[in-house]
């Protein structure tokens, strides 16, 4: 709220310092008449000395004014928030979820088991009765079929 009235009071004084400084008449010949001008005097090398007018005094105030404006703007700038550091932050990792057409990554282990996709070669169920000397029995593969 304060921040924003201060804003707007800076906004209108940069308005009303432009007119004073743009409405000022010019300070004579200046540089120019030193080289080779209308006069060589010593007024007139940095122009002749004015009175000082309304447009003098409005830029003089509304320059300290903006001054003064800008500063109180750039603190309540820098203390309307406290500093935050991108590391204070917790980071919970997020489920990674696999579409049920997506293949299997190239070199995956076909006992890996991917939520939602059928593994590649089906898993032994069991393992086959050991024989008396240790040893298992050589897979049987049922008899196919013949054509009569």
């Amino acid at each position: 709220m304060l921040y924003t009235f201060l804003l707007v009071l800076l906004v209108i004084d940069s308005l009303v310092l432009i007119a004073a400084v743009l409405l000022q008449a010019g300070q004579g010949g200046g540089m120019a008449a030193s080289f080779g001008g209308v006069s060589s005097s010593a007024s007139s090398f940095l122009g002749t000395r004015q009175t000082g007018n309304l447009l003098t005094k409005a830029s003089w105030w509304c320059g300290g004014l903006f001054l003064g404006l800008s500063f109180l703007l750039a603190l309540a700038s820098t203390r309307s928030r406290a500093p935050k550091s991108v590391l204070d932050q917790t980071f919970a990792p997020t489920p990674v979820t696999v579409p049920s057409n997506a293949a299997p990554a190239p070199g995956a282990s076909p006992t890996t088991a991917v939520p939602g996709l059928a593994p590649a070669t089906p898993a032994p169920t069991g393992t086959a009765p050991a024989t008396k000397s240790g040893t298992t029995p050589p897979a049987t593969t049922p008899p196919a079929t013949k054509k009569p």
